[in-house]
């Protein structure tokens, strides 16, 4: 009897992630060796996924938006820099992909090169070049060391995503491997209809922040007429009704960063993420003026948390947790993360690839 390509891929992934784990312990590799053998293994097992046919799915990460993103969260950290330091400034603009900004006082150029330095700090050395100009005049750009490890870091968010977007959606055996420095390629064995696939990536994660209203309960408004601009909405997990603003105070734009953690006092599972310098300024100006009420994070029209605004929250992380299990956590992460990943995703390819045939 004649072996499924796809049981055949499950047993082709199993035995050579055994083969990794016993031949190399990752203990006893320093964490770039890790990295590159595993993206070694991951293309190495892709291909032999493609030997046994099915649907090749190439995306192509939007880079012109990255670099847009980047440069405009720049320009705030500049921004928020200068005004919490009291430094006098003048002229603070993007321009021709990198921040200009005058600066008469030498003293207070120096204290934003070493803040800047300090909050770059991780990232790949000389993360931002900084002239100073003679005249005050400072401009501030992007390295290609950090522009492309700002690349490699937007595929590797773009995969997780496919990932767990697929999963979610019951796909459970796929390749999904960079391409390139900017694309991604999708393998899954024996599916031959590949448009099924990229419509799960045709609708856009929907994420908002919106003001919970207590002037009517929900079950009331429910079976009653809710106030003018609110709706009510369901809980992600508890399906109770929440009553809430239509319109939103901040959306899935203002995320730069999402991912599952534990929370610090009982180590339950919880979402993580953090707004950009837009979504800090204007969450901490929404917070101050509403510290009492409830703050509803919602995805997809569902509620995914709606806590109480104890006092204006500045730093613009925060954490969501909901009674979650991990995998609910990392899920809630992702597709925050989906509905703010800086650019879009873009179909390049769709393919059926017989038995057999090469890549």
């Amino acid at each position: 009897m004649t072996t499924p390509p796809r049981d055949r891929a499950t047993r082709l992934i199993v035995a050579l992630t055994m083969a990794m784990v016993i031949a190399h312990p990752r203990a006893a590799l320093a964490d770039d060796q890790f990295d590159k053998m595993r993206a070694k293994i991951v293309a190495f097992v892709g291909d032999k996924m493609e030997k046994l046919g099915g649907s090749r799915i190439i995306y192509k990460v939007d880079s012109s938006g990255l670099r847009e993103s980047v440069v405009a969260d720049l320009r705030d950290d500049v921004y928020k820099t200068l005004h919490d330091g009291h430094i006098a400034f003048s002229n603070l603009a993007i321009r021709d992909g990198g921040v200009d900004v005058k600066i008469a006082d030498a003293k207070g150029r120096d204290q934003l090169g070493r803040k800047l330095a300090s909050a770059a700090d991780g990232l790949p050395s000389h993360a931002l070049a900084l002239t100073d100009g003679s005249d005050g005049a400072v401009r501030l750009t992007s390295t290609d060391a950090a522009s492309a490890a700002r690349l490699n870091e937007l595929v590797e968010d773009s995969i997780a995503m496919i990932e767990q977007r697929l999963k979610d959606s019951g796909v459970k055996l796929v390749s999904v491997v960079p391409d390139g420095t900017d694309r991604i390629r999708i393998f899954l064995p024996g599916v031959t209809d590949p448009e099924h696939i990229t419509a799960i990536f045709g609708r856009k994660v929907k994420v908002s922040f919106r003001l919970v209203d207590a002037s009517m309960s929900p079950e009331q408004a429910q079976s009653g007429t809710p106030p003018e601009g609110t709706e009510v909405l369901l809980g992600f997990k508890d399906k109770r009704p929440y009553l809430v603003a239509k319109d939103s105070v901040l959306d899935g734009d203002d995320i730069n960063y999402a991912a599952p953690g534990f929370a610090a006092g009982t180590k339950d599972p919880v979402a993580s993420f953090r707004f950009n310098g837009r979504g800090t300024r204007r969450l901490a100006h929404v917070t101050a003026e509403n510290v009492g009420r409830s703050f509803a994070i919602v995805l997809d029209e569902k509620v995914i948390a709606a806590p109480v605004i104890r006092e204006p929250i500045t730093g613009g992380s925060v954490q969501i947790s909901g009674n979650f299990i991990l995998e609910e956590a990392n899920s809630v992460a992702m597709l925050l993360r989906a509905g703010a990943l800086p650019g879009h995703l873009t179909l390049v390819e769709q393919q059926v690839i017989q038995p057999g045939a090469k890549p």
